[in-house]
């Protein structure tokens, strides 16, 4: 607009004006704004594989290829694993579930853990029928059942997540009062389900939020039966922290949880608006608890979002919702953390520009910088609501990134896994601004070693020719304790704590007492020997977890 004013401030006529302001329109029209695209990469067929629920996102894999799955289809018509390309070209088939040995109805998407494998559930099958917990090596292609639920656990639609311990961590249905949280040790290759209770029906993947504990969502439970959102502690202690009203709050979130900035983001599948009853957009801020309803549907611009958020490189949460639109079958849209919505797309069904029809997962970002995603129904294959549809969505500012593998925590000396694009011309890794040794693997990954001076930061990959990638999210250093010097002294030694991860100290003990400590750099405390300390361990306290001496500092 000021530049149309200065324009026809040069004009003295009221034709030359005119003839500015059409000159304006038609440059405009000749520069359409940027948007976002839609491509339909692949429709599902039930031979290889169809139907992929709504648990069921993609994960990318070291080789590049994206890792999902498919409630129904293949070979028995259980349903599969498959990969498939960014392009939509190369889709294979990897696994073919059989029903009473590995499970049928695998509707949760895939975890990739440190240890290579991927984790995943089924809701059916196994030998109690109510489902398996599995894992699948994607060099050797084979899948091992690691527990078979039982009735009293009932089965999952979510898989597990890696934590920081490096123990597995998921939600299993449980009965209709309460759910279940259970771990599976990757060392010890040991099932056991959690003392402590979750509302009734968590059917989404749980998250580790930035202050290290685990949320999740149940679509029933507190006050008024509307679903909650909860938080557990490693040990597996549940607190709820809120319950839905089933007003515009919303009710029963399905999808799961993301961090964004200033809190968790969600969904909820129901209510928000009485007249409509289409669910909501929300955020949960840690700091406080405070829930704020972000966005209304209201049918038009979608209805029942059954999937998550997907927190993008851009700085927006970008969603699809299973019904509504202008087609009733599903939308995609965009919201920023502060709540600007935009209705991005109507899908169309088994045809048309947006094909696809009930969108359920939640979007995947890849290291190119597109996101993708996958309906349970629609395409051009398969007779009633159709089979299924692969489909990508471009943002106007595509940015390339890194993705760790397979958690966002760290500690010193670690082998870190980096996923990305054309790494084999990498030059340096750096965390923040600390250079990390590396270890080229080949154009689609890395493997970097977590410097001992690191703290909480993005890490940057620079390429030969200048260019550089940056993760998707701020890595966390979980602190370690490698030597003490001295290590014994009497009370008031001045003690060297060597390590890493230790950029915001909050404590030091000695034998579990208190020490005045000062922080020298991220990798060096220097700790005086408390009156009172007694012959034992030292440990470390910092926001992000504690670290334990291997040493124990004896006091003479």
């Amino acid at each position: 607009m000021p530049l149309a004013r200065g324009l026809t401030a040069l004009t003295s006529d009221g034709n030359n004006r005119l003839l500015v302001v059409c000159m304006l329109l038609m440059v405009f029209a000749a520069t359409p704004l940027r948007a976002q695209s839609y491509t339909d990469l692949r429709d599902f067929d039930c031979s290889t594989g169809c139907t992929p629920y709504d648990g069921g996102r993609l994960t990318q894999g070291a080789d590049g290829y994206l890792y999902g799955t498919t409630g129904y289809g293949g070979t028995a018509n259980k349903g599969t694993i498959f990969k498939v390309n960014t392009a939509g070209t190369s889709y294979n088939v990897v696994w073919n579930f059989d029903g009473t040995n590995s499970g049928e109805l695998p509707t949760a998407a895939l975890t990739l853990a440190t240890d290579g494998n991927f984790y995943g559930t089924t809701a059916g099958g196994g030998t109690s029928n109510y489902g398996t917990l599995f894992s699948f090596n994607p060099k050797t292609l084979a899948l091992n059942v690691l527990h078979d639920f039982s009735s009293a656990e009932s089965s999952s639609d979510a898989p597990p997540i890696e934590a920081t311990n490096k123990v597995l961590h998921g939600v299993l249905y449980g009965t209709t009062q309460s759910g279940e949280v259970y771990t599976f040790n990757l060392k010890t290759q040991t099932f056991q389900p959690l003392p402590y209770k979750t509302p009734g029906d968590p059917n989404a993947s749980l998250v580790q939020a930035s202050d290290g504990y685990l949320y999740g969502v149940s679509q029933v439970g507190g006050k008024d039966n509307a679903g909650t959102i909860f938080r557990v502690s490693l040990a597996g202690k549940v607190k709820i922290l809120y319950a839905f009203t089933a007003g515009t709050d919303g009710a029963s979130p399905t999808g799961p949880l993301v961090e964004g900035k200033g809190g968790l983001f969600g969904t909820t599948y129901y209510a928000g608006s009485s007249t409509h009853d289409a669910g909501v957009v929300f955020m949960l801020a840690l700091s406080s608890l405070q829930f704020t309803t972000l966005h209304i549907f209201v049918g038009t611009d979608g209805s029942r979002p059954a999937a998550g958020l997907k927190a993008a490189t851009d700085g927006s949460f970008y969603g699809t919702t299973a019904y509504g639109g202008a087609n009733g079958v599903g939308t995609i849209f965009q919201i920023t953390p502060s709540g600007t919505f935009t209705h991005l797309f109507d899908f169309t069904g088994m045809g048309g520009s947006v094909s696809g029809n009930g969108p359920g997962t939640t979007l995947m970002e890849d290291t190119n910088g597109i996101l993708y995603g996958l309906t349970t129904y629609g395409g051009a294959n398969g007779t009633g609501e159709g089979d299924g549809v692969f489909y990508s969505l471009t943002l106007p500012d595509i940015t390339p990134n890194i993705i760790l593998c397979c958690n966002w925590w760290v500690i010193l000396d670690q082998p870190v896994l980096i996923f990305g694009d054309n790494l084999e011309g990498v030059v340096s890794v750096d965390f923040g601004s600390v250079p990390a040794q590396f270890r080229l693997g080949s154009n689609t990954y890395l493997t970097a070693f977590v410097p001992s001076n690191a703290i909480d930061s993005l890490i940057t990959v620079t390429l030969a020719s200048g260019g550089q990638l940056q993760s998707q999210q701020i890595v966390h250093i979980l602190p370690k304790i490698t030597n003490l010097d001295p290590s014994s002294g009497p009370v008031g030694t001045q003690v060297r704590i060597v390590g890493g991860g230790f950029a915001g100290a909050r404590a030091v003990t000695f034998g579990g007492v208190a020490a005045s400590f000062n922080v020298r750099t991220p990798a060096e405390i220097e700790a005086t020997v408390p009156t009172g300390a007694v012959t034992g361990k030292v440990d470390v306290t910092t926001p992000n977890g504690v670290a334990h001496s291997k040493q124990t500092f004896t006091v003479n």
